[in-house]
Protein backbone atom coordinates (compact mmCIF):
# COMPACT_ATOMS: atom_id res chain seq x y z
CA UNK A 1 0.00 0.00 0.00
CA UNK A 2 3.01 2.28 0.04
CA UNK A 3 2.44 3.30 -3.32
CA UNK A 4 -0.77 4.30 -3.17
CA UNK A 5 -1.68 7.80 -2.02
CA UNK A 6 -3.00 8.28 0.98
CA UNK A 7 -6.67 10.23 1.11
CA UNK A 8 -9.28 10.82 3.53
CA UNK A 9 -12.74 11.74 4.06
CA UNK A 10 -15.09 12.32 6.83
CA UNK A 11 -19.33 11.97 6.94
CA UNK A 12 -21.44 14.05 8.80
CA UNK A 13 -24.77 12.82 8.88
CA UNK A 14 -27.99 15.68 10.53
CA UNK A 15 -31.64 14.40 9.46
CA UNK A 16 -30.77 11.58 7.04
CA UNK A 17 -28.91 14.07 5.14
CA UNK A 18 -24.86 13.92 4.42
CA UNK A 19 -23.12 16.95 4.11
CA UNK A 20 -20.91 17.46 1.13
CA UNK A 21 -18.91 20.64 -0.41
CA UNK A 22 -18.37 21.88 -3.46
CA UNK A 23 -14.28 22.43 -4.42
CA UNK A 24 -13.61 25.61 -6.60
CA UNK A 25 -11.24 23.47 -8.92
CA UNK A 26 -13.74 20.67 -9.59
CA UNK A 27 -17.16 20.34 -10.97
CA UNK A 28 -19.27 17.65 -8.18
CA UNK A 29 -19.28 17.83 -4.98
CA UNK A 30 -17.55 15.71 -3.05
CA UNK A 31 -16.97 14.63 0.99
CA UNK A 32 -14.83 16.61 3.66
CA UNK A 33 -11.94 15.84 3.07
CA UNK A 34 -8.30 15.58 1.01
CA UNK A 35 -4.75 14.34 0.91
CA UNK A 36 -2.34 12.68 3.83
CA UNK A 37 0.35 14.71 3.97
CA UNK A 38 3.56 13.10 4.13
CA UNK A 39 4.82 12.30 7.78
CA UNK A 40 0.75 12.72 8.72
CA UNK A 41 -1.25 10.15 10.65
CA UNK A 42 -4.25 8.96 8.61
CA UNK A 43 -6.82 10.52 11.68
CA UNK A 44 -4.72 14.07 12.00
CA UNK A 45 -5.30 14.26 7.99
CA UNK A 46 -8.94 13.87 8.46
CA UNK A 47 -9.12 16.05 11.16
CA UNK A 48 -7.33 18.69 10.08
CA UNK A 49 -9.05 18.34 6.49
CA UNK A 50 -12.42 19.18 8.72
CA UNK A 51 -11.03 22.59 10.40
CA UNK A 52 -9.49 23.88 6.71
CA UNK A 53 -12.57 22.76 4.87
CA UNK A 54 -15.41 23.47 7.22
CA UNK A 55 -14.23 26.68 8.44
CA UNK A 56 -13.42 28.00 11.97
CA UNK A 57 -16.93 29.02 12.99
CA UNK A 58 -17.72 24.72 12.54
CA UNK A 59 -17.79 22.96 16.10
CA UNK A 60 -16.87 19.46 15.85
CA UNK A 61 -15.64 17.16 18.83
CA UNK A 62 -12.85 15.12 17.65
CA UNK A 63 -12.65 12.27 19.87
CA UNK A 64 -16.05 11.64 17.70
CA UNK A 65 -14.31 11.26 14.49
CA UNK A 66 -14.57 7.29 14.23
CA UNK A 67 -12.41 4.80 11.36
CA UNK A 68 -15.87 4.07 8.82
CA UNK A 69 -14.63 2.16 6.48
CA UNK A 70 -11.46 2.03 3.59
CA UNK A 71 -10.98 1.29 -0.19
CA UNK A 72 -8.46 1.40 -2.42
CA UNK A 73 -9.60 3.25 -6.19
CA UNK A 74 -8.19 5.19 -8.61
CA UNK A 75 -7.92 8.60 -8.91
CA UNK A 76 -10.75 9.71 -11.18
CA UNK A 77 -8.59 13.34 -12.40
CA UNK A 78 -5.76 11.14 -14.44
CA UNK A 79 -7.63 7.56 -14.08
CA UNK A 80 -4.22 6.30 -12.82
CA UNK A 81 -2.81 6.98 -9.25
CA UNK A 82 -3.69 4.19 -7.15
CA UNK A 83 -5.31 5.59 -4.37
CA UNK A 84 -6.60 4.48 -0.56
CA UNK A 85 -9.15 5.75 0.96
CA UNK A 86 -9.58 6.39 4.88
CA UNK A 87 -12.99 7.52 5.58
CA UNK A 88 -14.28 8.43 8.73
CA UNK A 89 -18.27 8.80 10.61
CA UNK A 90 -18.46 11.89 12.29
CA UNK A 91 -20.81 10.02 15.48
CA UNK A 92 -22.02 13.60 16.68
CA UNK A 93 -24.24 16.59 15.76
CA UNK A 94 -21.86 19.44 13.82
CA UNK A 95 -22.43 22.60 15.24
CA UNK A 96 -21.77 26.68 14.75
CA UNK A 97 -21.62 27.22 11.23
CA UNK A 98 -20.17 26.38 7.75
CA UNK A 99 -17.92 28.67 6.17
CA UNK A 100 -17.00 28.96 2.47
CA UNK A 101 -12.50 29.65 1.70
CA UNK A 102 -10.87 29.82 -1.20
CA UNK A 103 -10.63 26.15 -1.74
CA UNK A 104 -14.54 25.57 -1.11
CA UNK A 105 -17.55 27.09 -2.86
CA UNK A 106 -20.73 25.93 -1.62
CA UNK A 107 -22.08 23.43 1.08
CA UNK A 108 -25.01 20.80 0.93
CA UNK A 109 -27.09 18.84 3.07
CA UNK A 110 -27.13 15.75 0.40
CA UNK A 111 -30.51 13.39 0.61
CA UNK A 112 -31.18 10.08 -0.77
CA UNK A 113 -33.72 11.42 -3.01
CA UNK A 114 -30.75 14.28 -4.17
CA UNK A 115 -29.83 14.45 -7.71
CA UNK A 116 -26.62 12.09 -7.69
CA UNK A 117 -25.32 13.63 -10.94
CA UNK A 118 -23.51 16.19 -8.52
CA UNK A 119 -21.70 13.85 -6.67
CA UNK A 120 -18.01 13.08 -7.13
CA UNK A 121 -17.21 9.25 -8.87
CA UNK A 122 -16.09 8.02 -5.48
CA UNK A 123 -19.34 9.38 -3.05
CA UNK A 124 -21.66 7.93 -6.10
CA UNK A 125 -20.73 4.81 -6.32
CA UNK A 126 -19.01 3.68 -3.03
CA UNK A 127 -19.97 5.97 -0.27
CA UNK A 128 -23.81 6.70 -0.91
CA UNK A 129 -24.51 2.89 -1.68
CA UNK A 130 -22.65 1.85 1.12
CA UNK A 131 -24.37 4.25 3.91
CA UNK A 132 -27.40 3.80 1.72
CA UNK A 133 -27.24 0.36 2.38
CA UNK A 134 -26.80 0.70 6.33
CA UNK A 135 -29.65 3.09 6.82
CA UNK A 136 -27.71 6.49 7.10
CA UNK A 137 -30.09 8.39 4.90
CA UNK A 138 -32.73 7.44 7.22
CA UNK A 139 -33.05 10.51 9.72
CA UNK A 140 -33.86 8.45 12.71
CA UNK A 141 -30.69 6.51 11.92
CA UNK A 142 -28.56 9.93 11.80
CA UNK A 143 -30.26 11.31 14.73
CA UNK A 144 -29.22 8.32 17.05
CA UNK A 145 -25.56 9.90 16.22
CA UNK A 146 -26.04 13.29 17.72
Amino acid sequence: MENRKKVVGTLFFKDGKLLIDKPRKRPTYQMIGGSVEENEEVYDAAIRECHEELGEKAIFDPSKVVPFMDFDEIATSDQKTLLHMYIFMYEGQLEGELTCSEEIEDFMWFGENDDQSILSNTLKNEIFPYCQKLGYFSPNKSKKMG
